[in-house]
């Protein structure tokens, strides 16, 4: 499975956890397909975390507005009855309790639900940004990543050994091989990409992983 076609599974597979009403903010990278993937029949709000409420899609070819970009840079467009606002208000929000999901990457997570996503040790990374007043302040947190680092190591962890943004925040992991549920007993893999299998998973996965009688296919 191509880089491309894995991010659009999981950007696609991720829409389909989204709750008509939701105010959702989607960090950098991976997580930012996923606003292609909203309709207007969802009925969410979309927070950047730069100072606005109301993010649409990315815009056509030829159609950027060099004003309007997210938290990443990334050029966007913005729907009827968006509002801008300046940073501290943007973070009063977050840390209010206001933001109902936030979907982030990650270079780690654990059994534990414990997210590593700003540091490589001896690499340096972008630094924390907001990623830790999100995974704390909003009430759902999805990890939006692939399942395994570019060199085969795997992402998913009995513990992590990067610096750590928050510690048992994380609630659901979609990747480009699996969907995962971080509960109090554990991290249990409730679904399988097309191609992949229950064992492919569990051998690129260096935590331990609870297997349901029944695995589902991911349906994007």
């Amino acid at each position: 499975m191509g880089a491309d076609v894995s991010r659009e599974l999981i950007a696609r597979r991720i829409a389909r956890e989204l709750k008509g009403g939701e105010v959702v903010n989607l960090g950098i990278g991976t997580p930012t397909l996923v606003a292609n993937y909203i309709t207007p029949e969802m009925n969410i709000t979309l927070h950047s975390e730069n100072g606005f409420l109301g993010l649409g899609p990315a815009p056509a070819p030829g159609e950027e507005v060099p004003d309007l970009v997210n938290a990443g840079g990334q050029p966007v467009t913005v729907l009827p009855g968006a509002c801008f606002f300046d940073t501290a208000m943007s973070f009063a929000i977050i840390r209010g309790g206001h933001i109902d999901v936030t979907v982030l990457g990650a270079l780690e997570v654990d059994e534990e639900g414990s997210l590593a996503n700003w540091w490589i040790p001896a690499k340096g990374g972008p630094g924390m940004g907001g990623g830790m007043d999100l995974v704390v302040g909003a009430k759902r947190v999805i990890v939006a990543m692939e399942h395994t680092r570019k060199d085969g190591a795997p992402k998913i962890v009995p513990r992590c050994t990067m610096p750590v943004t928050a510690k048992g925040e994380v609630d659901l992991i979609v990747t480009d091989m699996a969907v995962i549920e971080v509960t109090r007993e554990g991290l249990v893999l409730r679904e399988v990409a097309p191609g992949a299998s229950v064992s492919d998973v569990l051998a690129r996965t260096a935590a331990r992983l609870i297997v349901p009688d029944e695995v589902k296919e991911m349906v994007a």
